[in-house]
């Protein structure tokens, strides 16, 4: 069993993660404003109703930011129904939501692949696997790196994401 294998082992790892980052920024290394990377980990999607066809859901991703908070991603994922599945996209962070520094909504949305088969009428408008795709979100950022955002997923489900930004 892998340190992945398991929600709360991603968890750990992205929590320590964290730590390195905190002692850089006490140590006066916090740079300027800029365009940057960040790397996702949806460690479980909560599905709002149960089917005995649903499976483990997981993603990884990665998006580009830039310094007026647009930004464009790419993710992998392993859909309700155990097929390897993506979504290219774009999207706006709102920063400062509720007053709160920390708090944030998001909106993405572009084109999602997956859903093929038996599964292909889960999602709207699919053709062959392709479909449009939006999320809205909401997420805290825990310091200069480290953020859990939890994404709406439709009618289906909610995910939870942790990333992590590379400044």
């Amino acid at each position: 069993m892998s340190l992945f294998g398991r929600p709360f082992g991603a968890v750990l790892l992205w929590a320590l993660m964290g730590s390195s980052a905190l002692a850089a920024e006490a140590a006066g290394d916090a740079q300027g404003t800029g365009a940057y990377w960040r790397l996702t980990f949806s460690p479980l999607a909560v599905h709002y109703h149960y089917e005995p066809t649903h499976r483990y859901v997981w993603g990884l991703g990665v998006e580009r930011q830039d310094d007026e908070d647009w930004l464009v991603g790419l993710a992998y994922f392993r859909n309700s129904f155990g097929q390897p599945s993506g979504f290219a996209y774009v999207g706006k962070r709102y920063p400062g939501l509720f007053g709160k520094e920390q708090a944030f909504g998001q909106i993405s949305g572009g084109i999602l692949y997956g859903y093929r088969g038996e599964y292909k009428n889960e999602v709207p408008y699919n053709h062959h696997g392709f479909s449009p795709g939006a999320m809205a979100s909401l997420g805290w950022q825990f310091d200069r790196n480290r953020a859990v955002t939890v994404h709406f997923l439709g009618t289906a489900a909610l995910m939870v994401q942790l990333s992590y930004d590379l400044h």
